[in-house]
């Protein structure tokens, strides 16, 4: 899957249009993606994406940053031999188009603040 465009509250992926907070699998979209905590990542929000068992996960935190993901979600990741990568959307949009050529990345992107 590759990300064509992010803008504040708006992303395309492989031309089609999607508004909401989402992750992105290697072979699909899971559109609407909701957290315990809006702003906050809990282990919790994470768990279907650790069942896909991912190489590496792209945390895009918004297009300000305002999403936090407290060190001990990238502790635990990293302890699971998971490359993380935690940022603003629109760097993690990059990192994500250049990770998923050529490793299973999983992007959860927060496309708001």
């Amino acid at each position: 899957m590759r990300i064509e465009h992010y803008s504040w509250g708006k992303i395309v992926i492989e031309g089609r249009t999607y508004t909401f907070d989402l992750v992105i699998y290697p072979d699909r979209v899971m559109p609407s993606w909701w957290r315990k905590e809006g702003h906050k990542l809990h282990m919790d929000d994470l768990s279907d994406v650790l069942e896909a068992k991912p190489a590496a996960i792209i945390i895009g935190t918004g297009f300000y940053g305002a999403m936090s993901v407290p060190a001990e979600v990238t502790t635990t990741l990293r302890s699971k031999g998971i490359d993380v990568r935690v940022t603003e959307t629109a760097e993690a949009v990059t990192l994500y188009n250049e990770l998923s050529t050529h490793t299973k990345t999983i992007a959860c992107l927060h496309l708001t603040c």
